[in-house]
């Protein structure tokens, strides 16, 4: 294949995607990576907050697959909820930045994450479902 080939194979692929598909392209995130990265971001953070975010949406996000994978229906069981519900307020209160993240603030974001992915996976069409 000549260079110019694979360069246009590039255009039509990078036209293909939407705005969404092509904002995790851009930062090297799937796009579940990304709905959590979105979450997990503070308006007017440093570029070096900022990568700690992004590295802890990415091992946030495989860290949860891991544990409910083996969890069946843990979206309905009680016990299983808050399982995963501490899991994820564990991961970030270790993994987010201090500051600017302040208590109350992984606090909020742990519940906006666990919404989220006990969304996911209670909706048989999304990602993360069982």
């Amino acid at each position: 294949m000549t260079i110019e080939e694979t360069f246009a194979k590039l255009l039509d692929l990078a036209r293909s995607l939407d705005a969404e598909q092509r904002r995790a392209a851009e930062e090297g995130f799937s796009e579940e990576e990304l709905a959590l990265f979105d979450l997990l971001l503070m308006p007017e953070i440093s570029k070096v907050d900022r990568e700690r975010v992004k590295q802890a949406s990415r091992g946030l996000l495989a860290s949860i697959q891991k544990l409910i994978a083996p969890l069946e229906r843990w979206t309905e069981k009680e016990q299983t909820q808050a399982e995963v519900e501490t899991f994820i307020l564990d991961k970030l209160f270790a993994e987010l930045p201090t500051p600017p993240f302040t208590v109350q603030d992984k606090q909020n974001v742990a519940k906006k994450v666990y919404q989220h992915i006990w969304q996911q996976s209670a909706n048989p069409q999304g990602t993360l479902a069982a």
